[in-house]
């Protein structure tokens, strides 16, 4: 039996990059997988028509987390298609990198909304179906610059901290109900986005990192599962740090 046989996950953002890894990883481990794109189309059908070919039932929706309404009409979706929702990860995220002097209101609305409203957004869609179920995960994607901050990403440092906050506070209210939440942070993880750096710089990164590399997107898709599944029935409202040891 595979660790996530006839699990109805939904993800956030998942058409690169770490959700992609994220929705591959599922589908191996016997999931049902939704996941959202908000543009790139393109993207989306050829991830819906890479994983069918793996054996996966995979269903693409083009949806703006961060609007209200939006997340609730997704989940109404959702749970037309498959009847029932596990899993949520929260995985939609954008950066707007930039110093606070700098930063215009625009570029912290924007990164609030992505990063940390969507949750909001989507945590209080599915919580419905999964009080009436008594049985959920809910698993936030945040960052190890949520937990240290950082330099030119107040914003996005913000919106990370604010997920681990909410986690916490979404696991002591709906742990009495078999619903677990729990956070992930990722270090240095490397992508498309950090494939385009140069290539001098991303060594240094790996140097400074006591396992000495970058993280990869199974790394953190690994995590996961691990917090999908029953592996991890006793474990609610943690954020487990996935970043070779940046953060001890």
């Amino acid at each position: 039996m595979k660790l996530l046989q006839d699990q109805v996950v939904l993800i956030t953002g998942a058409s690169r990059g770490i959700g992609k890894a994220i929705a591959e990883e599922f589908v191996k481990n016997g999931a049902i997988v939704a996941f959202t794109y908000a543009s790139s189309e393109e993207k989306a059908k050829a991830l819906e028509a890479e994983l069918t070919a793996m054996g996966g039932t995979v269903k693409g929706f083009k949806s703006d987390a961060s609007n209200y309404d939006a997340a609730q009409t997704l989940v109404d979706d959702v749970m037309a298609a498959f009847g029932k929702i596990d899993v949520l990860i929260n995985n939609a995220g954008i950066t707007r990198d930039t110093l606070l002097m700098r930063m215009s209101e625009q570029q912290w609305d924007e990164v609030m909304d992505t990063n940390l409203k969507s949750a909001f957004n989507l945590t209080k869609a599915v919580q419905r179906p999964m009080l009436k179920a008594r049985k959920g995960s809910i698993i936030n994607m945040s960052s190890v610059v949520g937990v240290s901050g950082n330099a030119g990403q107040s914003n996005y440092a913000a919106s990370k901290a604010g997920l681990i906050g909410f986690t916490k506070s979404i696991a002591q209210e709906l742990g009495s109900r078999n619903i677990r939440c729990n956070a992930i942070a990722p270090g240095f993880i490397e992508t498309e986005m950090t494939a385009a750096l140069d290539e001098k710089v991303v060594q240094e990164w790996r140097n400074s990192i006591p396992l000495k590399r970058g993280g990869s997107p199974v790394d953190v898709a690994n995590v996961a599962i691990f917090l999908a599944s029953d592996m991890s029935a006793y474990v609610t409202g943690q954020t487990i740090n996935v970043c070779g040891g940046m953060l001890m």
